[in-house]
């Protein structure tokens, strides 16, 4: 069985491919000076871009997980996130308030694709 790994660092790949599965690490803003709507922004590109390397696009996504350092900006998040999934293609989904690794992070995205 081939694994094939994509931006491959010393700590980790940004996305494994495996199987016909892809598994992208959690990914954050590149500019975390934005507010919610602007880091999710970001991420999802960042998503579409990795999804785009392996093969895949949004529509094939099938699992999500979402990290908010602050619920309250639940809604916000979820706004980007509805315009970004295209209709009948919603992945499963969990979204939790979590610490993250730096305080300048208000969200991380990770994300299980079909390849």
């Amino acid at each position: 069985m081939q694994i094939k790994r994509y931006e491959n660092g010393k700590r980790m790949s940004q996305a494994v491919v495996h199987n016909g599965f892809a598994f992208l690490a959690g990914q954050v803003a590149d500019d975390p000076s934005q507010d919610i709507k602007g880091q999710t922004m970001q991420i999802l590109a960042k998503i579409d871009r990795l999804l785009q390397q392996v093969g895949a696009d949004k529509t094939k996504v099938l699992s999500a997980s979402i990290w908010l350092a602050d619920y309250k900006t639940f809604n916000e998040m979820n706004e980007v996130w509805d315009a970004w999934v295209p209709e009948g293609e919603a992945p499963a989904r969990a979204c939790v308030e979590s610490k993250l690794a730096f305080p300048q992070y208000t969200v991380e995205i990770g994300v299980i694709a079909a390849v």
